[in-house]
């Protein structure tokens, strides 16, 4: 039985719940696990939680519950404990990039040597389904991504079983304030001229959702779609199958640096179509709608 998990604001305080059919089950509730009741304490047991959630699935089908329009519906990772992001990780974007800053278009991302490469935003800037996200800068930008949820303990994890460490998938926009990426009066020459706080974290700056897609039903996620659309306009538009470093192997080099956690996420990286690549921006008023195929739409206004 298929499931959705997500977050949802409870008179309490926000709440994990599993969506079934488009009912939704508050988790603590419905399996008796109080440590279920945020998202957090579902991956820290996910080596028993997704099969609890498979038979749990299976049981709520047809009964009542909360429907799913009534709520308001949260980031599904409240919060994560750390936000890896891969940069340059799709050819047809880092050539775009490249001829914008006049630089040579590298012939081959996967040459010897070469490795992904990732960054980190700050936990805290994540944001769920319909935030409204403040405008930061005068050149705030886009990025439709794959983000991967992290299910188990990773630390030197080989390529051919780093999705086994994957408990779940969702959508996110990396929010990416360019014209804040480097520190004011700091010569270009300067190897401390970039500011990634500034660009990259700050309120709003990762919306995710809308929910959480269990690993199990996606079967491979190189070939899902991605698309998004800034006031109807489409602006990206492409596939996972257009990575450089597959999600397996940015997995596996991760964890060869640092250890993963359950709740920490990876995006994956962004297509072609960014708003860098033409000069035009986001500004107050835009509304960002981003699509990952088997996972859904999510939406954010920028105010």
């Amino acid at each position: 039985m298929s499931y959705r998990l997500l977050s949802y604001q409870s008179p309490t305080g926000p709440r994990s719940a599993v969506a079934v059919d488009g009912t939704v089950h508050d988790l603590a509730s419905a399996t008796g696990r109080a440590d279920y009741g945020s998202m957090l304490g579902v991956l820290a047991d996910w080596s028993t939680a997704h099969t609890a959630l498979d038979a749990l699935a299976s049981e709520l089908d047809g009964k009542s519950g909360m429907p799913l329009a009534d709520l308001r519906i949260l980031a599904p990772v409240l919060y994560p404990s750390a936000i890896y992001c891969a940069g340059a990780n799709y050819s047809d974007h880092t050539a775009n990039m490249a001829k914008l800053h006049n630089l040579p278009v590298d012939p081959d991302p996967r040459g010897p040597g070469k490795k992904p490469w990732h960054f980190i935003k700050a936990s805290r800037c994540v944001v769920g389904p319909d935030a409204e996200v403040p405008l930061p800068c005068e050149k705030l930008d886009w990025e439709v991504e794959l983000a991967v949820v992290i299910g188990e303990t990773a630390r030197n994890v080989p390529e051919s079983r780093a999705l086994d460490v994957v408990a779940a998938y969702t959508a996110a926009n990396d929010l990416s304030a360019r014209d804040l990426s480097r520190r004011p009066g700091v010569s270009d020459a300067s190897p401390f001229k970039y500011d990634w706080i500034g660009q990259k974290s700050f309120d709003g700056a990762c919306p995710i959702g809308p929910w959480l897609v269990p690993a199990a039903e996606i079967a491979d996620p190189q070939r899902l779609a991605l698309r998004l659309w800034v006031n109807d306009s489409l602006r990206q538009d492409s596939n996972t199958a257009r990575m450089i470093f597959s999600v397996a192997e940015q997995i596996a080099y991760l964890s060869s640096r640092i250890t993963l956690y359950p709740g920490d996420l990876v995006l994956t990286g962004t297509p072609a179509g960014v708003g860098a690549e033409t000069g035009v921006f986001l500004k107050r008023g835009d509304t960002v709608k981003i699509s990952v195929e088997k996972i859904g739409e999510l939406v954010t206004t920028i105010t």
